[in-house]
């Protein structure tokens, strides 16, 4: 029999084991390429790359420095620093609760510090701080709230049920808390005071000795100002914040802004405000180095800090202090006589008339409701008061620009006004006293009539007595135009926050133009103005119709390294802000008329209060009727009528060094308690810097004023 083989079926190639292959040979490229790599990282380059594991960052530290000093006119010190030990915490990156609170502890140990502001939650946060204490309390809140990834939530909670349930603290534990709290408080890297007041020298002994304990814990020294002449001019200086009110809030975010931290110092009113930037100095800067943990490793001062620049004023403290004290003595008169029951007090304020140099200021302000007097010399600028006809010489030299009169042609009609419906409008001293007067004899006599007449003539009247009266509807706005040319109703630019313009009386009522104001504007007897506007002018008749820029700061200077006043680096140059559109002939005319106030023959002259001082003095006289309520915060109370008095004037007459304004507002009288300040502040002047008296210098007047 006869096999047949049948043949075996063809196998096919199989390629799994050549792509095994491959991926076995990139596996190896890239295991290759690790050892590569770590062999560069740990042999070549390992020395390298552990320095930089092992090494710390780097951060700037800044410390406050002392403000700069304030001066008076004659280097008198009114404005210092006074240094105290203090116990200050630089707040490390990172730094945990429990750390902090381990430092309190400690701290507490060897210092008290006050617990006033301190809350129920400032007692929770300590309490939590102990990492303990605080999962314990975790673990009786809900499972709920122990399991929420939301912390701040679930520290909330924490606080609330601490909260509940406070242990009774000792008195030292307490001090501890207060002392976490400034720590918690502070941001990163910023250094915080935790006792800056009566730290005694015990504890400055035991912090020093057990500084190892308290990490960021320090002793330094703070600053706080102090006043070696007293506090008479604070209202003018203004104050500073605290360390703890810190930074005021409305002007947070522009201080922060500016480089300061929220606990800074800052002058919060007044010079100290208006000169912050000044007056701050420069932070001290320190590198630190921060190690691994965060903690500072090491510190370096890399600058001491520039205490701030000195100001120094424009103002002679000695003869401020005699215009406090005339304005006291004065006011405290009119209060005995029985005449400031709604008064609101009395201001004054001197300047040299030839640069604007503000050489005293000061102020009275009386609470109507308690008669309280407090100091109030910025009243001088941020009060504004209807004064009356110390506004006659503006309206006189503003006739004049406008071409009504002339220097040689200036007499007219003093007829009193009657409008219908309208009480007469007159002077103070009745009708037909005058058939005509002059500019200068108007001034003297204090003529309403004549202004008057001046704004009917710019104002192209069209008058019938006991009929009508109209006049162009420009007119308020020429008068205040001519008014504003010496400072009245625009701000001064005086170098002081809180300065106002004053306020405009209407010029319409019910869409009635009122032809009767206008005529109460032409001798001062609507709009407001505040006294340092009043200074201003008087200054600009004075120096021949320049309008200075008030000023309080004369320079600023460097502060040495002792603490002492150094190199001038900065002064003051008076700035005239503009000049009046008269000429001198017309400037002439208007100081012979204030001349003749003090000095004129008239029984009707109003200012020969000051007749008998020498050297002569030239000045304007004011009142203006006003009404005011017996409770000024109640628009319901009682309205009542008053008297405002007022004073411009200057002096020597003939070669003008001082100027100065008065006004007591809202008196009960006719009387002379705005010339009594007067007088008293021209004779201080005149004794504090021996000005010569002068023969016959009332006929050396006339001839210097024409």
């Amino acid at each position: 029999m006869k096999y047949i083989r049948t043949p075996k079926p063809k196998r096919e190639r199989s390629h799994i084991p050549f792509r095994l292959n491959l991926l076995f040979f990139f596996v190896f490229l890239l295991l290759a390429a690790l050892v590569a790599q770590l062999a560069y990282l740990q042999i070549m380059n390992g020395a390298k790359f552990r320095a930089d594991v092992d090494s710390t960052d780097q951060a700037t530290v800044t410390g406050s420095v002392p403000r700069g000093q304030i001066y008076d006119s004659e280097g008198r010190l009114l404005v210092a620093n006074s240094a105290n030990n203090a116990i200050v915490y630089t707040k490390s990156v990172g730094v945990s609760a429990q750390t902090m609170r381990d430092t309190a502890d400690e701290l507490s140990k060897y210092v008290t510090i006050s617990l006033d502001g301190m809350r129920k939650r400032d007692y929770a946060d300590y309490y939590l701080a102990d990492k303990t204490a605080s999962d314990a309390v975790l673990k009786k809140l809900s499972a709920e709230m122990q399991a929420t990834t939301d912390t701040s939530k679930q520290y909330q909670a924490q606080l609330s049920y601490v909260t509940k349930h406070l242990p009774d603290y000792s008195d030292r534990e307490k001090d501890a808390a207060a002392i976490y709290k400034k720590m918690n408080g502070a941001t990163q890297l910023t250094t915080v005071y935790i006792k800056d007041q009566n730290v005694s020298e015990q504890e400055v002994a035991e912090v020093g000795e057990h500084l190892t304990k308290m990490p960021g814990i320090s002793l330094g020294t703070d600053w706080e100002r102090s006043y070696p002449n007293g506090k008479s001019m604070l209202s003018i200086i203004g104050t500073v914040s605290s360390e703890k009110t810190g930074l005021p809030a409305e002007t947070l975010n522009e201080y922060l802004a500016n480089g300061y931290a929220r606990n800074d110092r800052v002058g919060t009113s007044y010079l100290e405000k208006e000169y912050e930037s000044i007056l701050k100095g420069a932070k001290s800067r320190t590198k630190v180095e921060i190690g691994r943990d965060n903690s500072i490793v090491s510190s370096t001062t890399d600058f001491q800090g520039q205490q701030g620049a000195n100001l120094n004023l424009t103002i002679d403290s000695a003869y401020q202090k005699m215009v406090d004290d005339d304005v006291t003595k004065v006011f405290n008169q009119a209060k005995s006589a029985g005449e400031t029951g709604v008064s609101d007090g009395a201001y004054a304020v001197a300047m040299n008339p030839k640069t604007g140099a503000i050489l005293a200021i000061s102020g009275l302000h009386q609470n109507v409701k308690t008669h309280e007097v407090t100091n109030d010399s910025l009243g001088v600028l941020n009060r504004a008061f209807a004064m009356g006809s110390i506004a006659k010489p503006a309206m006189v030299l503003g006739a004049l620009q406008d071409g009504v009169i002339t220097v040689n042609n200036n007499t007219l009609g003093d007829s009193a006004i009657y409008l219908p419906n309208t009480p007469v409008k007159k002077s103070d001293y009745g009708i037909g006293k005058f058939s005509s007067l002059t500019a200068t004899k108007a001034l003297e006599v204090s003529s309403n009539t004549y202004m008057m007449h001046l704004a009917m003539l710019e104002g192209h009247a069209d008058y019938v007595a006991n009929s009508h009266l109209y006049m162009n509807k420009d007119i308020f706005t020429k008068m205040r135009g001519y008014f504003n040319q010496f400072g009245l109703g625009q701000k001064t630019g005086i170098d002081l926050p809180g300065e106002i313009a004053g306020l405009e009386g209407a010029e319409y009522t019910d869409g009635r133009f009122n032809v009767g104001s206008a005529l109460d504007l032409s001798y001062g007897n609507l709009d407001t103005y505040t006294l340092i506007q009043a200074i201003q002018y008087v200054s600009t008749i004075a120096n021949n119709g320049y309008r200075m820029k008030p000023y309080i700061v004369k320079s600023v200077s460097q502060t040495l390294s002792d603490g002492s006043s150094g190199p001038i680096i900065n002064t003051t140059t008076p700035t005239v802000l503009s000049k009046i559109k008269n000429n001198q002939d017309q400037i002439n005319l208007v100081k012979q008329g204030m001349w003749q106030v003090v000095h004129g023959t008239s029984g009707y002259a109003t200012g020969t209060a000051l007749q008998s001082l020498n050297p002569g003095v030239a000045g304007k006289t004011g009142t203006a009727q006003t009404f005011t309520r017996t409770d000024p915060e109640n628009s319901n109370s009682t309205q009542v009528e008053a008297i405002t008095q007022s004073f411009i004037g200057y002096a020597p007459a003939s070669d003008p060094q001082v100027a100065i304004a008065i006004v007591v507002p809202n008196v009960s009288k006719m009387s002379s308690w705005a010339y009594d300040i007067a007088k008293l502040m021209f004779q201080d002047y005149y004794k504090l810097y021996k000005v010569p008296t002068q023969k016959n210098y009332s006929v050396h007047q006339k001839t210097a004023n024409g």
